[in-house]
């Protein structure tokens, strides 16, 4: 980092002279006009009003499916052009698009939110997203990928303790409408990261918040793939081993459950509210919810798949102890009467 003095320029005006080599760099010259705009840690940012303006229109980025030979691979692709933001994507052949990539094409898109065919070829298949990153407010989105995955984990158990196959099915289903919440916040976090008119819009500004935010998606993520593993485990249990699982088993299987659903909840609500006591206390409440797993592991009958869902429920509950932690962390960046700035100019 290059330091500069502030010269006095008059009365009241100081002034810094700009480096050589960023002057030639952005081609400026004696006269030029420079934009200053103010961030948000007090720090001055330099704009030169020569510097090339976003182009009009979208741009189209094209992909050569003969290219792509290995299984999911075209799928792949679309799902990581997606959530870098990309408008417009095609998928073009030098022959017919194969039939495994149209139905790769066509089956992605199902999950992809605001994304849908606007031309199609034999050799040309093209996709246009409608999202407008700006019109989406970010709390809002992670809200509901909460309520989503925390459904998912309730009808889990809730269909073993209800003997209910169809609960558990409806579970499993939900964890596709969970994944495309995921892949849009994700779409969503990566254009505020990379634009800041759109980082300002969705009041995202601060890059420490995007990955707050990133870390708490993973961990939602997560909870609602481990809840639809205990939905399937489930359905083959209440299939296969429904007379031998004692009904004393179940009730503690699902009293475990409902605190590693309460833990996630208390520790999302946290992030949103900022409440560093009680995000604390979940952290010790994971302790709890791994002991009686532990002991109830002693206990269990040799019935299949009891035990990888006791391990699941403790992932779920280690996941929302990961939000509590993202929560205290987040809420220490504000003054509060736990932890607050001490104004001190050195330690003797």
């Amino acid at each position: 980092m290059e330091s500069r003095k502030l010269q006095k320029v008059g009365h009241s005006t100081l002034s810094i002279s700009l480096p050589s080599f960023w002057a030639k760099e952005m081609n400026l010259k004696r006269g030029d006009t420079v934009f200053i705009s103010q961030e948000k840690d007090g720090s001055l940012r330099l704009i030169p009003s020569n510097v090339e303006q976003p182009k009009e229109g979208i741009e189209e980025y094209v992909c050569n499916s003969d290219l792509c030979d290995e299984p999911k691979m075209l799928e792949r692709i679309i799902v990581g052009s997606y959530i870098l933001g990309r408008e417009v994507f095609s998928m073009i052949s030098a022959g017919r698009l194969k039939t495994e990539h149209v139905e790769e094409i066509r089956s992605i898109i199902r999950k992809l939110i605001g994304l849908g065919i606007v031309e199609e070829s034999p050799d040309k298949i093209t996709l246009q997203c409608s999202v407008d990153p700006r019109k989406f407010k970010l709390d809002m989105i992670f809200r509901r990928l909460s309520v989503i995955s925390l459904t998912i984990v309730k009808e889990a158990v809730q269909s073993l303790v209800e003997n209910n196959i169809s609960l558990a099915h409806d579970a499993i289903s939900r964890e596709q409408e969970a994944d495309s919440m995921c892949l849009l916040a994700l779409r969503l976090l990566v254009s505020a990261q990379r634009r800041r008119d759109i980082a300002e819009e969705i009041e995202l500004q601060d890059p420490l918040h995007i990955l707050y935010f990133g870390l708490m998606l993973r961990y939602l993520e997560q909870i609602a793939d481990f809840a639809e593993e205990i939905a399937r485990r489930s359905i083959e249990l209440l299939q296969k081993y429904k007379d031998r699982l004692p009904k004393w088993v179940v009730e503690k299987i699902g009293n475990l459950n409902d605190l590693a659903h309460d833990l996630v909840l208390k520790s999302v609500d946290c992030f949103f509210i900022g409440d560093i006591k009680i995000a604390n206390s979940l952290l010790q409440m994971l302790k709890f919810i791994e002991l009686e797993r532990d002991r109830l592991l002693l206990e269990l009958p040799e019935i299949p798949h009891l035990r990888s869902i006791l391990w699941n429920i403790t992932r779920i509950a280690d996941n929302g102890a990961g939000i509590a932690l993202i929560a205290i962390n987040n809420a220490l960046e504000k003054k509060s009467k736990i932890c607050s700035k001490a104004w001190t100019t050195s330690f003797k």
